[in-house]
């Protein structure tokens, strides 16, 4: 795992190799291992190395062919790359190296980037240069495990793994407005938008091409849909993904560096444990404790352990040192308030000296259908299929009067999903409502809106009702909170995070089962539960999931009190700025703290201003930015 940066262009400015330098700088933290760069007279690649597979000076990039001409930098882990090395070898390619990285470049030269994908079992980002063909070729692996951005300019095109590599170069706008008012209410920047003006990110599962200024784009992936019915039993499902699941984890062992692993006090993780001592690995745990808070699940993440036989190690997590928002901010190039990021950033911090890989069970909720919501709109769904059309026309007469009774408030929510589909499911949990009210936004945000808080209800879209969530989910809140969290903290300290659940040969298999085999009896995860009843313990499927979080809330006003007091009385840039109203900032602080609890906006809040700070300490010099967009 690595961090990656480039720029090509019909005629490269004076300068150029030092924008990519720039950006290679940048990106220290996700390669502290070595630094690359080659040039060509329109291209320039460059490399930061987290050195995990051959260690030696070999597999150090950007890689050139023998004849110079194909150049290739890669983020990520390519799991099956002897596979592929053994069938090039068969075809005449003589290697140099022991890494993954040199099967893209041969396998690109004999097979050419359209055949070499489907070989591919890993995540990846990657850039291909073509110099016969005057021709550059970005490719994000299937479900967007790694990042890739880019940005345009004059028929160039600048590529990172951060926008903050762009930014430092100078390939970047002013601030996305828009994207401000998405994290304000959600927490991240949504995937398909940039913290930046003039910056996009290739979508999962994309290759996109440059050719003489030209750009084409296109989709080589896609999940598949589940089917409404189909001949595979909930047995034969299970069986399926036992298989799966240990060949994924299996793949995902081979290192030249120690391997460890996370293990929370839920199913995903305690899966993965379980496939390790399957194969006798060796490798030992490691789980977050935060003492005192209800969220803490280490002892049932011990008492897995110890039903396992796995070797563990518990790492405490605390408010006592105040919020480590610089660390939170430096690992983010985007503002990015997902709170259990602080847990991450503080065991990776721990296991850094002496782990460089750790396998995590993120993943096995999305594909598998664990989230609670995942049941109420399959439940609803199905219900919208025997609503009558008029019927769900009468709904919204009838609603205020509902609406006005409490104990039918969870019922209403549930109806208004049956006939409205996604329109209502996209309105829950809107927090712009929180700023409205209390006059917070300031004279830049006021009359913007986001399009998902405005799709109409739709009886039509009801009935496909979880098929449409999981696609919007996949393209938002998954590559743009989801996976980033895993990514940008365990990087942030040096260390590459696999996923055996991010696999996109189990994602194929699981996302191709009917809805009713994976909430077999209306259970969540059902069939990753029997998969825990079977190896590991009755008890331990049962357990309900909590998620690993950190209480950001809580501490806000607990623990981290002087410091949060601190940084809102200073000159707020939210303010100068105008994304809040004058003494809007202070006014919401001094609103929680009477009532003795912080809303996630107000953390949000918090995580905004601080980004802002730390941008405008590291904003590039005006000199550097007017050369690269010249």
């Amino acid at each position: 795992m690595c961090g990656i940066a480039g720029y090509v262009a019909d005629a490269l400015p004076p300068g150029a190799s030092r924008l990519v330098d720039g950006m290679v700088n940048s990106l220290a933290r996700r390669g502290p291992d070595g630094q690359g760069m080659e040039c060509w007279p329109a291209a320039v690649l460059g490399h930061r190395r987290l050195s995990i597979l051959d260690l030696s000076d070999a597999a150090r990039q950007p890689m050139r062919s023998e004849d110079g001409e194909i150049g290739v930098v890669f983020n990520g882990a390519i799991y099956n790359f002897l596979d592929i090395r053994a069938e090039l070898e068969s075809k005449g390619c003589r290697f140099r190296s022991r890494c993954d990285t040199e099967v893209l470049l041969h396998g690109y030269r004999v097979w050419g980037i359209d055949a070499l994908l489907p070989r591919l079992r890993g995540m990846f980002a990657m850039a291909i240069w073509d110099n016969p063909r005057h021709r550059l070729t970005l490719v994000r692996d299937r479900l967007g495990v790694k990042p890739l951005v880019y940005a345009i300019r004059n028929r160039g095109l600048a590529f990172a793994s951060t926008a903050r590599a762009l930014r430092d170069a100078g390939f970047t706008g002013d601030i996305d407005a828009t994207s401000v008012l998405g994290f304000l209410d959600r927490g991240w920047v949504a995937s398909d938008r940039s913290i930046y003006k003039g910056i996009s990110k290739l979508p999962a599962g994309a290759i996109l091409e440059w050719h003489a200024g030209h750009i084409t784009q296109r989709q080589y992936w896609s999940a598949p849909d589940a089917p409404s019915g189909g001949s595979v039993g909930f047995e034969e499902a299970v069986q399926q993904t036992e298989e799966a699941l240990l060949e994924s984890v299996r793949i995902r062992l081979f290192a030249d560096v120690p391997v460890g692993a996370l293990l929370s006090g839920g199913i995903d993780s305690a899966l993965v444990c379980w496939a390790l001592t399957k194969l006798n690995s060796g490798t030992k745990a490691f789980t977050a404790h935060i003492p005192g808070d209800p969220s803490d699940e280490s002892e049932d993440a011990r008492q897995t352990a110890r039903v396992l036989g796995i070797p563990h190690e518990v790492v405490e997590v605390s408010g006592s040192d105040g919020p480590a928002l610089e660390s939170l901010t430096a690992a983010h190039d985007e503002p990015f308030a997902c709170s259990s990021a602080l847990g991450m950033l503080e065991i990776a911090k721990v296991l850094s000296p002496c782990m460089k890989v750790l396998l995590t069970g993120d993943g096995g909720d999305d594909v598998f259908l664990g989230y609670p919501r995942h049941r109420t709109y399959w439940w609803a769904q199905k219900s919208a299929r025997a609503i009558p059309r008029s019927a769900a026309s009468v709904w919204p007469l009838l609603r205020p009067a509902v609406r006005l009774c409490p104990p039918l408030r969870r019922a209403m929510h549930f109806t208004d999903y049956a006939t409205g589909g996604m329109g209502p499911v996209l309105r829950v949990g809107d927090s712009l409502p929180y700023y409205r009210d209390h006059e917070l936004l300031g004279e830049r945000l006021q009359r913007l809106s986001l399009w998902d808080r405005d799709v109409p209800p739709s009886l039509d879209s009801a009935r496909r009702l979880l098929t449409d969530y999981l696609k919007y989910e996949r393209r938002t809140r998954f590559l743009s909170e989801y996976l980033p969290k895993i990514d940008s903290t365990t990087m942030y300290h040096g260390i590459e995070a696999r996923s055996p659940f991010l696999d996109h040969r189990l994602w194929e298999l699981a996302a191709a089962l009917p809805y009713q085999i994976r909430l077999q009896g209306g259970q969540q995860k059902a069939i990753l539960r029997a998969l825990v009843r079977k190896h590991i313990g009755v008890k331990f499927s049962r357990r309900r999931k909590r998620g690993f979080t950190v209480p950001a809330e809580r501490w806000l006003i607990g623990p981290w009190r002087r410091q949060i007091s601190d940084l809102v009385q200073s000159d707020s840039l939210l303010e100068s700025q105008g994304w809040l109203n004058k003494g809007a900032l202070l006014a919401a602080w001094k609103r929680s703290l009477e009532n003795n609890r912080a809303p996630s906006q107000l953390w949000y809040l918090v995580v905004l201003e601080n980004w802002l700070r730390y941008e405008q300490k590291a904003a590039p010099h005006d000199a550097a930015r007017s050369m690269a967009i010249a």
